[in-house]
């Protein structure tokens, strides 16, 4: 029945409806954390402590983080799964050859084809960067995040990575909630204009959150 399920065009769109819910849920989140950076080093790094020990003595030390973290990778495979697999069912159906013209995607398909693609490459930065300091400028500090996070938007690349990423971020967040609605059955003609604002208005906040880090770095707030 699962394989039945997935194998369906409905059931991928489900997998990536999901799934994309259960990421936003966590980029509300880590944006909300990140904020914290604003309060100083003691408090941001204090934060980045406190992620490790959550459900202490129950959990032992690190285990929720890394059971978010199996989460979260597992929603991401399964997220751009789905999305490639319809991608190329959707590249198959069409003919060979048109008559007149070649039919052309919609902005939005591919804004969210383009976007998937910077933000997996963005998170495969992101992690080398400030959670391994495989690829971290400065001398990557363990234990130290507001150092790190200083370090890497103390550089000219470190920025533009992370804003194009944000911006790429909003507008699939934007697209995508809206699809996501459509798919679990919650859109509908009485609510598709309350959606549509609250895709904008999440998008647009999400992105905002995300950037100040790297502009409060680059004008001298955070340092």
């Amino acid at each position: 029945m699962a394989r039945t399920v997935w194998d369906s065009s409905v059931g991928k769109k489900t997998v990536m409806a999901v799934s994309g819910i259960v990421m936003l849920l966590y980029l509300v989140a880590h944006m909300i954390g990140n904020l914290k950076i604003y309060f100083g080093a003691g408090e941001f790094n204090s934060y980045a402590h406190w992620l490790r020990t959550v459900g202490e003595p129950f959990m032992h030390y690190e285990w929720t983080l890394w059971l978010i973290r199996v989460v979260l990778v597992v929603a991401v495979v399964a997220h751009a799964t789905a999305a490639y697999q319809l991608s190329r069912r959707d590249i198959k159906a069409r003919p060979s050859k048109y008559v007149h013209k070649k039919a052309r995607t919609s902005y939005a398909t591919r804004t969210m084809r383009w976007g998937g693609v910077i933000l997996g490459l963005f998170i495969v930065w992101h992690l080398l960067d400030l959670t391994t300091g495989t690829v971290h400028s400065g001398g990557f500090q363990e234990g130290h995040p507001y150092q790190n996070v200083v370090d890497t938007f103390s550089t000219w690349y470190g920025n533009v990575i992370y804003i194009v990423a944000m911006l790429a971020l909003g507008l699939h967040i934007r697209h995508g909630f809206w699809s996501a609605a459509q798919t679990l059955g919650a859109g509908g003609r009485t609510r598709e204009r309350f959606l549509k604002g609250a895709a904008n208005v999440l998008a647009l906040l999400l992105t905002a959150g995300f950037i100040a880090v790297p502009v409060g770095v680059m004008t001298g707030v955070v340092s």
